[in-house]
This record gives C-alpha cells, sequence and structure tokens, in this order.
C-alpha cells in the first residue's frame, strides 16, 4: 500500500505511537510520519505509507500552521504546560493590546533558540535526555521563518492568549510563546497546540484513529501518490 495518509492526531500519543498504530491498521512495515507532534499537541499528522516514505525530505520543508495556546505570566522548564513551574509573575496584567503590538517583531525571519527538552542532538545525545538529568548546554541559535502570526482571541481574567501560526519547519511554537511572554516582561509557556495545516493538506482533510479501529478501512482514506 503506497500513499499518504492525514491523521488527527490525539493528545496523549507521540507521533510513532500513531505510526505503530497505522502499521497495525495497514498490515504492513515501511510506514513513517513527516514531522513530529509532541505527545500533547493535537492535530494534523501526515503519515507515509510505502513508496511514500520516499517523500520525507520534502515533506519536512513544508509550511505548517498551528493555533496555539499561550499563558501569560509563568514560565516552565518544557516552555509548555507539561512542565515544572521555573517563575510566576502573576501581579501583572497585561492587556491585549500590548500582547498585538508585539507581535509584529516576531513576524519574518526569526532566530530561536531550541529548548533543552527537544530531539535536537548535542554530541550525539538527544538534548531532552541531557535535561532529564539535570544538566544545560548551550545550543546554537537556529533561524526560522514566521510568516503569519496573529491573535485570534485574549482572555485578561485568565491572562491567555489563542494564537495562529503559519511557519517553516523547525519553528518550536513553545519557544515562540515563551520569547513573546519575555518582550511583554511577564514571561509565559505554551499550554495548547493544535496543528492545523502541513503544506497542502489541512486538519478538514484528516481521520481519526478511532475510525480504523471502528472497521474503516485504511485504502479508503489513502491518499494515493
Amino acid at each position: 500500500m503506497d500513499g499518504i495518509l492525514i491523521i488527527n492526531k490525539p493528545a496523549g500519543m507521540t507521533s510513532h505511537d500513531v505510526v505503530d498504530r497505522i502499521r497495525c491498521f495497514a498490515g504492513q512495515r515501511r510506514v513513517g510520519h513527516a514531522g513530529t507532534l509532541d505527545p500533547e499537541a493535537t492535530g494534523v499528522l501526515v503519515i507515509l505509507l510505502g513508496k511514500a516514505t520516499q517523500l520525507f525530505e520534502d515533506m519536512k520543508e513544508t509550511q505548517k500552521e498551528y493555533i496555539a495556546g499561550m499563558k501569560l505570566g509563568i514560565t516552565t522548564t518544557t516552555q509548555d504546560a507539561w512542565g515544572e513551574r521555573l517563575t510566576e509573575n502573576t501581579g501583572l496584567k497585561i492587556e491585549e493590546a500590548a500582547v498585538i503590538a508585539t507581535l509584529p517583531k516576531f513576524r519574518g525571519r526569526i532566530t530561536q533558540i531550541p529548548p533543552m527538552f527537544s530531539a535536537i542532538k548535542h554530541k550525539g545525545q538527544p538534548l531532552y535526555k541531557i535535561a532529564r538529568s539535570g544538566q544545560s548546554v548551550e545550543r546554537q541559535p537556529r533561524e526560522v521563518d514566521i510568516f503569519e502570526l496573529s491573535l485570534l482571541s485574549f482572555d485578561p481574567e485568565r491572562q491567555e492568549a489563542i494564537l495562529r501560526v503559519v511557519c517553516s519547519s523547525g519553528t518550536y511554537i513553545r519557544t515562540l510563546c515563551a520569547d513573546i511572554g519575555a518582550v511583554l516582561g511577564v514571561g509565559a509557556h505554551m499550554c495548547s497546540l493544535r496543528r492545523t495545516r502541513v503544506g497542502e493538506f489541512s486538519i478538514d482533510r484528516a481521520v481519526l484513529l478511532d475510525d480504523f479501529k471502528n472497521g474503516m478501512n485504511v485504502a479508503d482514506s489513502l491518499i494515493v501518490l
């Protein structure tokens, strides 16, 4: 079976978990994915089957679109809601206008320092393994492109913003949230993440893993090359 499958990944699963499930449902071993989603993130995960696995290098360079929740006033070890709390600055209340005024600074080509809790390797070892041992190493800044960045909504009481981001491959949305919080002077972390598009493949074309549990044939949802 050769082709592309667009999965709406649920929270609580790694991207590799999804690949294993599809291998089981499809009855074949040659299955991969084009672009990792963190376990608690949801949304578009592009699965490549058979000969489509040859498209991996091309697919990973495509634009991606996200809807991200950003919580102001709290920073964490992982820059998201699933890490340990580092700082809390709830005394200051940021206004929506201040968030909107800050966003232009992060549009276009920007520089990010990859988080310690990431799969990037340092001397052959993933950074997240080094971080789990309580260590930190110097990371080289990386340039990424933020093509679109807008504020969809803002809750002034909860100090939470919903952002829409269209970006290049390699962009860390949680780092983007943390950096926006730093510029605002209160810190921030990413509290939710949903990927809505990878290249031409959008969330409205995605299928649920539960659909296959309930009898859907993988071939029925496959985008044939």
